[in-house]
Parts: C-alpha cells; structure tokens; sequence
C-alpha cells in the first residue's frame, strides 16, 4: 500500500527570500512610477506648438525666396536659350556665306590661303596675321570679323545659359528642403496638439480668438477717434475700399504720404478670417508676406515676395510705434521672418501662423524689428 505523506512546509529561510522579491518588486514599481516624465501642460504644448510654428514660418520665408528666384531663373535661362539658338543661326549663315567663298575660289582654280585661314579653328589667327589680312579683300575681312564677333557672343551666351541651369538646380534643391522642412515642422506642431484633449485644443482656440476679437476692437476705437468731427473729409478720404469679400474692414486714417498704406490696410482687413496657408498670395488664403503682397496689390504697388525682401522695399521709420501710421509694414524678429501691417493703436493685422487666420494682435505680442512706410 503506498503511503501518502505530506508535503514539507516551506523553510523561513525560503519565504523571507520570496517576501523580499515581491517588496522589491512593489518599491520598483512605484519608484519607476515617481520618476516617470510628467504629461506637459496645456500651456507646455501651447508654447511649443508655437515655437515650431514659428520654425515653420521661417523655412516658409524661405521656401517663398527659393521659388521666387527659382521663378526668375527660369525666365533668363529660357530667354538665354532662345538668344543662343538666334546667335547660332547668325553663326551658321556667316559659315554658309564663307562656305560659298571657299567654292568659287576652289571652281576658279583652288581656295586661297587667305579662304583657308578663315576655315582654321581659330579665327583670332586670321586676324592677328596682318600680311594674310592684306591679301583679302574687304568683303572677306568684314564677314571673318562678324563671324568672330558671333562666335565669340555665342561661346559667351552657352557658357552663361550653363551657370544659369547650374544654379536653378541648386535653387530647385534648397526650395525642395525648404519645404519638405515646413511640413515636418506642420506636422511636429499638430501631433503635439493631437496630445491635448478635444476640450483643451477649443480653450486654446477660443482664447486666441477673444484676443484677436479685442485687438481689433481696439484698432477700430483707434480709427473712429481719428475721424471723429470730420465725417466729411471721412468719408473722402478714408481710403476705405470694397476690395474682396471677407469681413468688414476697420475704417484706417490716411495720414499725409500714406494713402497706399491705407489702401492697402482696408485691404487687408477685408481678408479678416482667411486662412493661413503656407506660400499662398490669395485671394482666398495667405502667409503673412503673402498678405501683404496682395493687400498692397490692391492699392497698386508692387511688393517683393519676402518678408525679409519687404523690410527693405520702403522707408524706414525705426522701431518707435509712436511714430507708426496705420498701413505701415511692421516686421518682426531679428530675421525679419514675419510681417503685418500697422492697424493703429498698438495693434497688427496679419497672417499669422498656420492653423490660424487673418486677424489683428498686440504688436507688444512679437519683437519688433522695424516700421517701414511704403
């Protein structure tokens, strides 16, 4: 009969070592959870998705200056090519009428060495070898020296129409990077934004456009005090414009040598709520160079592209916005990589950021670098 016996109880020793690894366990755990990366802030995320797209608008300054010099270096190598096929024509019919030369010589009895000299591979021989020079008659040394001369401004046309394509290949590279460089920033800012809450992403939303709600109401007291007593003279020379179909424009104060600016402020504001939109002129969306390109448009001036470039398109004022009149550029940063135009009272119309739309802001919000009058 087999015996059934008990199992041996477990040693001390044994359930002290067991004991110790589940209290070590417990003490891991809960210091792995004490060390753990806190979750950022609302405002955290906030402050970086604003940093990157800040980022993101400096790779779109320029994205906007490669295309633009990408655009202009397609037209002169398209008008170089078409001047090298004319210089070529003229080239070969100066060849063709030396060709007929050389064949009446050779029916009459052999080419001369004056004929040969002009088919050498160099014509600079000919030229430079006066005893062969007098042995031709004019008509020959007048077409030598013409075919010199084309030959000579074709060689050059070739060798500059090459730099060109050189360089519009460098230039199509950089606008390449530059862009796949906004997008990566684009998407940086939104997956970031992705870790809010739906709830917090509408309170970041609505606090921006209380703001802007505020600023503008502030630049249209500005404006309306201005033209208080002389509704008159208001209402002749206010500038104001029914250019675009956005939302109504803020009524602007034309100060002596500003008209455009003005103009071009009603403009603007006729554009209130329209998307920013990376590289985009308008109508319908904007970057903030983009804005001022086709708000100054409207008031006849042409604007260059960038706002780096529009810093330098007018007078400078300083940085004193006492001294600032509603429609002057306002550029931002160091770089000079932003760009609005002056509402009055302290306040901004711009384009300024991706995922926001055309608005007025505190120009006290951004670091200014300088008032320019256009």
């Amino acid at each position: 009969m087999a015996s059934h016996r008990r199992p041996k109880p477990a040693g001390r020793a044994r359930v002290s070592i067991l004991t110790g690894f589940a209290a070590a366990a417990v003490a891991l755990s809960a210091q792995t959870g004490a060390h753990a990366d806190p979750q950022p802030t609302k405002e955290q995320v906030k402050e970086q998705v604003d940093q990157l797209n800040e980022q993101a608008e400096q790779a779109t300054e320029k994205y906007n200056a490669a295309q633009e010099k990408q655009q202009e270096l397609e037209k002169q190598v398209s008008g170089l090519q078409d001047q090298v096929a004319r210089q070529q024509a003229q080239v070969t019919d100066l060849q063709g009428g030396l060709a007929e030369i050389a064949s009446e010589q050779y029916r009459n009895g052999g080419i001369s060495p004056t004929v040969q000299l002009m088919f050498s591979s160099s014509p600079d021989n000919f030229l430079n070898q006066a005893g062969a020079l007098n042995q031709a008659g004019d008509t020959q040394k007048n077409q030598l020296k013409q075919l010199q001369e084309q030959q000579r401004k074709l060689d050059q046309d070739r060798t500059e129409a090459q730099g060109k394509l050189a360089e519009l290949e460098s230039t199509t590279t950089q606008l390449k990077a530059s862009k796949e460089d906004v997008q990566n920033k684009l998407k940086a800012a939104q997956d970031l934004l992705n870790t809010l809450t739906e709830q917090e992403r509408q309170a970041i939303k609505a606090a921006e456009e209380k703001a802007a709600a505020d600023a503008k109401a502030k630049a249209d007291a500005a404006a309306q005090a201005s033209q208080s007593g002389s509704s008159d003279r208001a209402s002749r020379d206010s500038g104001r414009s029914d250019l675009g179909s956005g939302s109504s424009s803020a009524p602007v104060k034309i100060a002596p040598g500003s008209s455009h600016g003005a103009a071009a402020l009603a403009a603007a504001a006729s554009k209130v709520g329209s998307p920013y939109v990376w590289g985009a002129t308008g109508p319908s969306s904007f970057d903030c160079s983009g804005l001022m390109v086709w708000a100054f448009n409207q008031a006849n001036v042409s604007l260059p592209r960038t706002s780096q470039e529009q810093a330098g398109a007018g007078t400078r004022i300083g940085t004193d916005l006492s001294q600032a009149q509603p429609g002057d550029l306002l550029i931002f940063y160091s770089d000079a990589h932003h760009v609005g135009i002056y509402a009055g009272n302290g306040q901004v119309l711009h384009a300024p950021k991706p995922g926001a739309s055309v608005r007025y802001e505190a120009v006290s919000n951004m670091p200014l670098a300088s008032i320019v009058r256009v």
